[in-house]
């Protein structure tokens, strides 16, 4: 999710189009929400591990 992100961030960027800006700006907090929940031993998901 993070990588899928950044990606949309670049092309948001470089196409100048603000929509692929926003998701990818909403898609790499939710994946480093996702991510820190899962490194600190939360489950999430139902699953113990998040990667």
């Amino acid at each position: 999710m993070i990588v899928l992100g950044l990606i949309l961030l670049i092309v948001g960027l470089v196409a100048g189009i603000g929509v692929l800006w926003t998701i990818g700006i909403i898609l790499v907090a939710v994946g480093l929400a996702l991510w820190a929940f899962g490194a600190l031993g939360h489950a999430v998901g139902g699953r113990r591990h998040y990667w």
